[in-house]
């Protein structure tokens, strides 16, 4: 059942870097040689019972892996059920439990650590230094390198968030060729091909170009574009209007970039697209995004459908141009 330990928990509020540390647990059953079944599973929607149901042997033999993400927002009754668990866990099953840290949920965090469970920390990338390391990880991984100029400027047109530089990474590698990655292959990459990427789709569903915005949907599908990494693109579109609605309307471009954690002209830019959207239209276009995020990674049956879904969602509550 490969080297995964019975019951591991995944703590901190990186989503790229915990998404990976769940995966790597996955990828380690299963390098056992076994075909586990995944339960991929919501914290919130977590019944009393349903662990245990997931964890009980099975009467075909076979391996489970159930995850919790957002394990913070489990019950007190599944709590206590889970920290019961990971104190005699069985040999059938691996549980994966995500929990971003913070006080709420800590009676399970301390429980699982104190019945012996693993414990994997991800750090949060807060220096723009740590994320020149990350972009050069990323590109270093693939067996190529990044020049420190080039780094550079794949952060400052990317942004901090790491799933988007992350995405910006493996399509640069995936449009360029040869060992080494200069600064001009990143400016290329930004006026060419990228043009047909998440950040696309995203710019036009906000800006409530509905045409266009699902003729580069299905454009990106159809050139190999991940759903996850469109997804991605749209969360981060929308994120990035509710933080900059939620900013002083005087303040300077310049001021905000390192309170908010963006660039400038990703400010300049959410300003402009912010015409038209409300608070409520902003927060259910959100929670449509989140539902389409569950359906790509496993919980739906057609990525395409549900994208298309929660394009057409983000536009209906746009009020106005």
């Amino acid at each position: 059942m490969g080297n995964a330990a019975a019951v591991t928990l995944v703590v901190g509020d990186e989503e790229l870097l915990a998404d990976r540390a769940v995966g790597a647990v996955v990828a380690e059953v299963r390098a056992g040689g076994e075909d586990a079944e995944v339960h991929d599973l919501l914290g919130g929607k977590v019944e009393p019972g349903e662990v245990t149901r997931l964890t009980s042997p099975s009467l075909f033999g076979d391996r489970a892996v159930i995850v919790i993400r957002a394990a913070q927002d489990l019950s007190k009754d599944v709590i206590a059920e889970v920290v019961k668990y990971a104190g005699n866990p069985g040999e059938d099953a691996v549980l994966v439990l995500a929990h971003p840290g913070g006080v709420k949920g800590k009676a399970l965090v301390d429980g699982v650590k104190k019945a012996g469970a693993r414990v994997v920390t991800v750090t949060k990338l807060t220096k723009a230094g740590e994320r020149i390391d990350f972009i050069r990880n990323e590109v270093r991984q693939a067996g190529r390198t990044i020049t420190p100029a080039a780094a550079q400027a794949l952060l400052d047109a990317v942004g901090s968030d790491l799933r988007e530089l992350a995405a910006a990474c493996s399509q640069l590698m995936f449009d360029t060729s040869g060992k080494s990655i200069g600064e001009d292959a990143v400016t290329r990459y930004h006026r060419g091909r990228a043009e047909v990427s998440g950040f696309t789709v995203a710019d036009l569903a906000v800006e409530g170009k509905a045409g266009e915005a699902l003729e580069q949907l299905r454009w990106a599908l159809s050139t190999g574009v991940a759903p996850v990494l469109i997804v991605s693109a749209l969360a981060g579109g929308l994120r990035s209007l509710a933080k900059v609605a939620g900013a002083p309307r005087n303040a300077n471009e310049n001021q905000l970039a390192s309170q908010l954690g963006m660039p400038p002209w990703k400010i300049r830019n959410a300003r402009r697209q912010l015409n038209g959207w409300g608070p409520d239209g902003l927060s259910r276009a959100i929670q449509a995004l989140a539902l389409a995020d569950e359906q790509v990674k496993g919980g739906g049956t057609d990525p395409g459908y549900a994208l298309e879904n929660a394009v057409q969602t983000i536009l209906a509550n746009r009020t106005g141009r």
